[in-house]
């Protein structure tokens, strides 16, 4: 076992990083992460509230770092705007099916489906096959760049894409994080318009790229673990 490398925290991402979308952990990724932690200090960045993660990954420790409510930033006339105009656009909007919850809100973001949250796990895996083919998540939110260009929209998941004020990303819990003098991140959405692109490329941390759970294991042997 590598020896403990203080002053270093391990950030990850969870869907697509350490587990399949909305799937809880493999025995294999959990046995990781606590071999891992041995050497490191670990941290979970992701837009889910803490129970849908604790739900993937199991209970928790530390303390969760919530952002105030869209709701108190933007006023209700403006939050209004924005709801009646996404849900204007998924009314218009052609795709094979369409299920309920398109609008959802968490601490600090709204999440939007075009499809519906309340889609199937396998409703969820076909939708994503289409939304490659026909882009159905990048037109939507080009489109509301343009109207909406106080806010940010980035796409992550299978089926979804968050909203949220300028500088309310990721990158808002590395504030959090000054004891640490480095700072590494793992996420799959690392391009320009996906959830993890602000932190993998914040001049604050070490941002890797991955595919897949898997890869993300194998990336991190090789740097903290051989």
């Amino acid at each position: 076992m590598a020896a403990k490398k203080p002053g270093v925290i391990v950030l990850f991402d969870v869907d697509d990083t350490l587990t399949a979308p909305r799937k809880e952990a493999t025995q294999e990724m959990l046995d990781f992460i606590q071999k891992l932690r041995k050497v490191v200090t670990i941290g979970l960045v992701g837009g889910s509230d803490l129970n849908k993660i604790s739900e993937q990954l199991g209970k928790t420790d530390g303390k969760s770092i919530g952002i105030q409510s869209m709701k108190l930033f933007l006023g209700e006339d403006k939050l209004k705007e924005l709801i009646n105009f996404t849900l204007h656009y998924i009314a218009d909007l052609d795709i094979p099916i369409k299920r309920g919850t398109f609008i959802e809100f968490r601490n600090g973001m709204i999440n939007v489906s075009p499809i519906g949250r309340n889609c199937s796990q396998e409703e969820r895996d076909e939708f994503e096959r289409y939304d490659k083919v026909h882009n159905i998540r990048p037109k939507m939110v080009a489109e509301l760049r343009v109207r909406f260009a106080h806010l940010t929209f980035s796409i992550g998941g299978q089926i979804s894409f968050d909203v949220f004020p300028k500088g309310w990303d990721k990158t808002y819990c590395l504030q959090y994080l000054e004891d640490f003098n480095e700072i590494h991140f793992f996420g799959d959405k690392t391009y320009e318009g996906g959830n993890d692109y602000e932190i993998y490329e914040s001049p604050k941390t070490i941002g890797h790229s991955v595919t897949s759970p898997e890869d993300t294991m194998a990336q991190c042997k090789a740097l903290f673990l051989s």
